[in-house]
């Protein structure tokens, strides 16, 4: 009989001891699971604000690409009235044009951004060198011209700004932890700003265009 009641005690000890270690064990599992959770959470959220300042840049870009759209349509145009005025200058409106078509042949972002870039060198060369020509000026088709790309260039100046901060904004969320472990595994890497070049000194400052 005592050895029944000694079995029997052991047995309850036993299943209690069992209950014990199913408890913790599952508090345990709920806790690694809760972690689990969080973290794919968290990770989630940091993936999708890389998505949304992507998608952000994209959409400025656009903006730009709207107005360089009516740049390049406007460039013939402009090297059409001065060749009849400067055809000493043969090279570099040949230049114009060669950079005019790359960037419309352009099939990225950062291709066009490059090839705008060497684009607005050229043309500011270009400026500087019908200084030579009053009678050009004074041509009225010139001067619409003009006044036209001065506009474009005011509104350029703008959009791409807001295109640039949205750029630095994607570049710190790249470098930065820990949100650069998640653009790492999913490939968003350091996006290329719209570099001022030689305007760099009058980044607050819209550019004006002018040619008298």
């Amino acid at each position: 009989m005592e050895v029944a009641n000694n079995f029997s005690q052991n047995s309850r000890y036993l299943i209690l001891t069992l209950i014990k270690i199913y408890n913790i064990m599952t508090k345990a599992l709920l806790v690694l699971l809760g972690i689990i959770v969080i973290s794919i959470i968290f990770l989630i959220s940091i993936y999708n604000r890389l998505v949304q300042l992507r998608n952000n840049r994209e959409n400025a870009f656009a903006d730009i690409d709207v107005q360089l759209k009516q740049r390049y349509d406007l460039i013939p145009q402009l090297v059409e009235t001065v060749k009849g005025y400067a055809k000493h200058e043969k090279e570099t409106l040949t230049r114009v044009i060669e950079l005019r078509n790359q960037a419309v042949a352009a099939t990225t972002m950062d291709g066009k951004i490059a090839a705008e870039n060497q684009l607005s060198g050229v043309l500011a060369g270009l400026k500087v060198t019908l200084e030579a020509y009053p009678d050009l000026k004074a041509n009225q088709n010139f001067l619409r011209l003009q006044e036209e790309m001065a506009d474009i260039e005011n509104k350029l100046a703008a959009v791409r700004r807001y295109f640039n901060s949205a750029t630095k904004e994607l570049n710190n969320a790249v470098q930065t932890f820990p949100s650069n472990i998640i653009a790492g595994m999913f490939n968003f890497q350091k996006a290329q700003m719209f570099d001022l070049g030689s305007e760099r000194t009058t980044h607050e400052k819209a550019p004006t265009v002018n040619f008298n």
